[in-house]
């Protein structure tokens, strides 16, 4: 399984806003800038995480981004569920699915468990201790063919 990119970039503009000062409003730019997102899809995969309260939006002038409740109270987990939808990994694990062979089948078994351990691997990551994670990590260094040059001075 790979998550998608929208999860990834998902993922990455969350703990940037987890970075900041808790209850500031992140300029869409900035977070668009850093984490380099196109302004249409940050709008296009924030929309399912404001849907489930964990970012919210201001408009207009000042405008942006913010977290919706406190970084530490949201999870990997929350992010991959809004994002990705039901984490099932096999057709037979499908709620309301009758998986014809669940009673003799041994995989069925090692699949759930797997499951569940994914789930509860992601909710055991929030935002706060990945955000101090962050902080205590080195910057990494522009990209090459990302640094900013100044325009020639007019003659």
């Amino acid at each position: 399984m790979i998550i998608t990119r929208a999860t990834e970039y998902a993922i990455r503009a969350v703990l940037y806003m987890a970075c900041q000062p808790q209850g500031e409003i992140i300029l869409k730019k900035d977070i668009c800038r850093v984490q380099e997102i196109t302004p249409a899809f940050l709008t296009k995969i924030l929309q399912p995480l404001i849907k489930a309260g964990v970012v919210g939006s201001q408009r207009g002038v000042g405008g942006g981004f913010f977290l919706a409740k406190p970084a530490g109270d949201i999870t990997l987990f929350d992010i991959v569920k809004t994002q990705e939808g039901p984490l099932y990994l096999n057709q037979c694990l499908i709620e309301g699915n009758d998986c014809s062979r669940e009673f003799f089948c041994p995989v069925h078994g090692a699949w759930q468990e797997v499951r569940t351990e994914f789930m509860e691997t992601l909710s055991r990551y929030d935002f706060a201790t990945l955000a101090a994670r962050q902080a205590a990590m080195p910057r990494p260094a522009p990209a090459a063919g990302k640094t900013r040059r100044k325009k020639p001075a007019a003659t």
